[in-house]
């Protein structure tokens, strides 16, 4: 009895790490803030009502720092993206309310 216990107590402490570590990310300095517009056809997604080019090899991570694909962006989220040089959005974030309110200070 004491080992199932045992275990569920190290269950519940890998399971509250791991949302306290999803938590903490720092975006990129040179991050760019915008709001994403209506779905667009990949490579493509509008950003502040204008179209820009999602970079081959490209991600979007989601509030919770997971990787989502291009058909799963939201309309209507504030991201941070960060540009390549040549010019294609290499990276977006969704932004968490946390981070929202730190954007609105910038």
């Amino acid at each position: 009895m004491t080992c199932r216990l045992l275990v569920c107590l190290l269950f519940l402490n890998v399971l509250g790490a791991s949302s306290v570590w999803a938590q903490l990310r720092t975006l990129p300095q040179n991050a760019q803030f915008a709001s994403v517009g209506a779905p667009q056809p990949l490579p493509f997604i509008e950003l502040n009502d204008k179209m820009v080019r999602l970079a081959p090899g490209g991600i979007i991570t989601d509030e919770n720092n997971r990787s989502i694909l291009h058909g799963a962006l939201p309309p209507g989220v504030r991201v941070a993206y960060t540009v390549e040089l040549s010019g294609d959005i290499s990276r977006i974030y969704i932004l968490t309310a946390q981070e929202q309110a730190q954007y609105k200070r910038r």
